[in-house]
């Protein structure tokens, strides 16, 4: 028997009315159409195929790809009083059964799995005896190799049209363009889909770009001026933790979150920061997505973003209450050249991959015509360090072969050790007094890392080894007597990497077979941070419809970002004016950009035009501790 979904609504959410699309886009799918819904951040996606999945009968499969938010959906819905579970990581074969069973026997409504879960037989076997009224695949972006968050296990969602034939799909994303659309349609074999599409436009939302050498200053700034909640996106776990001890020395309250926190840790965190306990939650990307806090008023992005798409589904995160709120990206010339040095010099050439699958196969003594059903045990550093390899983008190969099936790799990639000194200097002091053998070693430690008192820190124990003239092993060893004996905290995961070859070894064969797809993608990949790039630079087009126009929409300027408020252009004469202060005080010692705000006596804008300049025609350089010095001639 089909329920009103209004009723529905009504009774577990609470809504009279269903916002924008989500009305046609049920009505779709209980006329058994298929459906691609291209919804903006916090447009109420999930909604879409919850409430049709509840109005017939029968269950909804669910595929989404991060764990947590499969967590928060499920525990959503049964608050609710409805009935949903979840197949994730760390569940028995035994428990997996039972679960499925109560799909088949229990009246569950909804089943959430993990893309991954869907090459398993056992899984296919009892999706085929179930009544599904519904599949829905979840960030559907991520089943296109031009999307912005390409995962090849999302090439299996389709296999779930086979399984479950009559039910009809919905696929739902919130950073779509036009040729990813499409690419979905395909993928997941939509059969004459109703497409729909509500604008991604965020009126409330100020856009905005900050070019600044000081960005400490700048976020302070901005976050201090906030009277709600804000998130700060940084790209790695090191930096969450120094921003947060920066904003607490500044009395910002401020905590940070990461991927490599316990559950505990993590369920803790952002408790504090939901109940507005702490004002700041600084993060890598792993959090935000299915949180619900309709009051984030500032978002800042630290750090430059690998994509159009990634930057604007964060900063989406802002103002889902409606009220004004403001996304911010903090750069500077240093970020730019590190961006491109990160993601654009670490992706590998097809002739790269050649070179690396021909030394992987040499190093396990593999002929050429040979097949090998052993697993190989592969020290990631010594392989890398034998043959002189970059790991950065040997790890980046490696991963392309495991995509592409010419080998398959084991999910602990690389050896991830982290260690923080707890003693006091004069304690280590003494501790090497006592056992100088250790001490050429724990000095190398102590040289290489930076902030190691501060926080935990990755170490590479091959690199030390080497350095220290001894064995990995004996590093190892060294750093777990450091532990006993609470000198350090030490983690660690197992250093080899489980290799197995797929194909017979045929060199450059082998990967002609899809080296044009590995240069499509390193273009597409090229092009995602060249059009970050092209964003943060332009500031002739409103910053709303530059985000608007890159998903193929047209817009009015938003007359709140940084281009529309800009002030008119500086007289050429006053940025030569201030160009010649500038280069006086630099004559004397290098300073930082607030330092030269204190002592020259013109407008920060014309400052910061000047620095611009002289940065651009090489009269000065920007040192590691951002200061400006005068460039050597």
């Amino acid at each position: 028997m089909q329920l009103e979904p209004k009723d529905i609504l009504k009774k577990y959410w609470g809504f009279s009315d269903f916002k924008e699309s989500q009305e046609e886009i049920i009505a779709a799918i209980l006329q058994q159409k298929d459906v691609l819904a291209l919804l903006p951040t916090g447009g109420g996606k999930s909604l879409c195929f919850q409430v049709p999945a509840l109005a017939t009968d029968g269950i909804c499969i669910v595929v989404s790809p991060l764990i947590a938010l499969i967590k928060d959906q499920v525990d959503n819905l049964k608050k609710k009083g409805i009935k949903a579970l979840a197949l994730t990581g760390g569940i028995s074969q035994n428990e997996v059964v039972d679960l499925l069973d109560n799909c088949l026997y229990g009246k569950y409504k909804f089943l959430y799995l993990s893309p991954e879960r869907l090459q398993q037989d056992l899984i296919k076997d009892r999706i085929q005896g179930m009544n599904v009224n519904l599949i829905a695949i979840d960030e559907a972006h991520c089943i296109s190799q031009w999307g912005n968050d390409f995962r090849p296990s999302y090439l299996n969602c389709s296999v779930l049209r086979d399984l479950a034939p009559d039910a009809p799909i919905i696929a739902l994303t919130a950073t779509a363009t036009p040729v990813v659309a499409k690419d979905i349609v395909t993928n997941l074999r939509l059969d004459e889909p109703l497409i729909k599409k509500t604008s991604f436009a965020r009126d409330n939302i100020a856009f905005n770009v900050s070019w600044d050498d000081d960005k400490h200053y700048q976020l302070k700034q901005l976050l201090q001026d906030s009277k709600h909640s804000g998130i700060v996106y940084v790209r790695t776990r090191k930096l969450t933790q120094e921003l947060t001890h920066y904003l607490s020395s500044q009395n910002i309250s401020a905590t940070f979150y990461h991927g490599g926190l316990s559950k505990e840790v993590k369920g803790d965190r952002l408790k504090l920061w939901l109940d507005d306990k702490v004002g700041v939650m600084v993060a890598t990307n792993a959090f935000g997505m299915g949180i619900d806090k309709a009051d984030v008023s500032t978002i800042v992005h630290y750090q430059i973003p690998d994509s159009v798409e990634n930057y604007f589904q964060e900063a989406g995160r802002a103002g889902r209450n409606g009220a004004p709120a403001t996304a911010t990206v903090l750069t500077n010339k240093s970020d730019e050249i590190q961006v491109k040095r990160q993601f654009l010099s670490g992706l590998p050439t097809v002739p790269y991959l050649k070179t690396l699958y021909n030394k992987l196969n040499n190093y396990f003594q593999i002929s050429f015509g040979e097949s090998s059903t052993e697993t190989y045990q592969l020290n990631f550093n010594a392989f890398c360090a034998t043959y002189s390899l970059n790991p950065f983008l040997t790890y980046n190969a490696l991963r392309i072969l495991d995509q592409n099936s010419v080998i398959a790799l084991s999910e602990s990639f690389s050896k991830k050790t982290s260690i923080r000194f707890i003693a006091t200097k004069n304690h280590i002091f003494d501790y090497i007094d006592t056992y100088g053998k250790i001490a050429p070693i724990l000095q190398d430690i102590l040289r290489t890392y930076g902030g190691i008192f501060e926080y935990d820190t990755k170490i590479n124990t091959f690199a030390i080894a080497k350095k220290s003239s001894v064995s990995e092993k004996e590093v190892v060893k060294v750093l777990e007597q450091l532990k006993k004996d609470e000198i350090i905290t030490y983690t660690a995961q197992h250093n080899d990497i489980e290799v197995l070859f797929l194909v017979p070894r045929e060199d450059e064969r082998t990967i002609n077979l899809f080296a044009k797809k590995v240069e499509l993608l390193t273009a597409q990949k090229t092009k995602n941070i060249e059009a970050v790039l092209l964003y943060l630079k332009n500031d002739t087009v409103c910053r709303s419809q530059q985000l608007l126009a890159y998903f193929g929409e047209k817009k009015e300027a938003c007359g709140r970002c940084d281009v529309c408020l800009k002030t008119p252009p500086i007289a050429v004469e006053i940025i030569a004016l201030a160009k010649e202060a500038i280069l006086m005080q630099l004559q004397q010692k290098p300073q930082t950009s607030r330092e030269i705000i204190k002592t020259v006596l013109y407008k920060e804008e014309a400052i910061f035009s000047a620095i611009k300049a002289l940065l651009e025609d090489e009269i000065i350089d920007i040192t590691e501790k951002n200061e400006y010095k005068i460039a050597k001639a």
